[in-house]
């Protein structure tokens, strides 16, 4: 087989995963009348079904496609077992501080940089004291001590640029496309983004504790502009990354 033809294999993006954040008895985080992972669930359809008729050759895999409990190694798991080339988890966003809060944020693996990164990460990873045995599953990792995320520093990813990547370009087309406040790409300790072998992203797709935020996403038209959103930067992803 010649170099390019390799070349031209290496670089294919083929199968993406899509993960609905928390589910069954994970409720996540909660808006006046919504749940996190009943709205997460539909943008990862949705997302989903956008992905297939305009890109029928991308294989779409879902780490749950109803109200189920799916712990986070799992997740994970799921994606390397099918050698997935993008992981996208889907989340919604929430602030006890204040009901103004609002706008996207797009998270790849890292240290985090400020509380407020620490914070949204500490909150999506309590889903894991749902687990059993989740001290030994995570090797010691504690989702409620600072301490712990100190490991994340040590953590290189070696998708790391890529990640960055597809995460610029979600939140480009929030901002451009969709019309939504973005707050930019950022980085955390996630627990779900710190199992995966591929180029991975976190999207929350805004505050279900802003009222006009929580009704744009508990909508049908919203989940669709967001989703439509999040296709269009996976698309422009596949395309430059296998231009290579």
């Amino acid at each position: 087989m010649s170099n390019t033809s390799l070349d031209k294999h290496r670089y294919q993006v083929k199968t993406v995963v899509i993960d609905a954040g928390h589910g069954g008895k994970d409720n996540g985080t909660s808006g006046n009348k919504s749940r996190e992972k009943d709205v997460a669930l539909k943008i990862a359809l949705k997302l989903g079904e956008i992905i297939n008729e305009n890109i029928p050759d991308v294989k779409v895999i879902y780490t749950r496609k109803e109200d189920k409990f799916v712990e986070l190694a799992d997740r994970a798991l799921i994606a390397n077992q099918n050698h997935a080339d993008v992981f996208i988890s889907i989340h919604c966003n929430s602030t006890p501080h204040s009901h103004k809060v609002k706008g996207t944020e797009t998270y790849v693996m890292g240290l985090h940089t400020n509380e407020g990164n620490l914070d949204v990460a500490m909150r999506e990873n309590e889903s894991l004291l749902m687990e059993d045995n989740y001290t030994q599953t995570y090797e010691g990792f504690d989702p409620n001590s600072p301490e712990s995320y100190i490991l994340f520093s040590l953590y290189q990813n070696a998708y790391s640029d890529n990640s960055l990547n597809l995460a610029s370009k979600i939140e480009k087309q929030f901002k451009s496309r969709v019309g939504r406040h973005s707050r930019g790409v950022k980085q955390a300790g996630f627990v779900v983004l710190w199992r995966t072998s591929m180029p991975s992203v976190l999207v929350e797709t805004g505050f279900l504790s802003n009222q006009d935020e929580e009704k744009f996403l508990s909508d049908k038209l919203g989940q669709t502009y967001i989703a439509s959103g999040i296709y269009r930067a996976f698309r422009d992803y596949k395309n430059e990354i296998e231009s290579i």
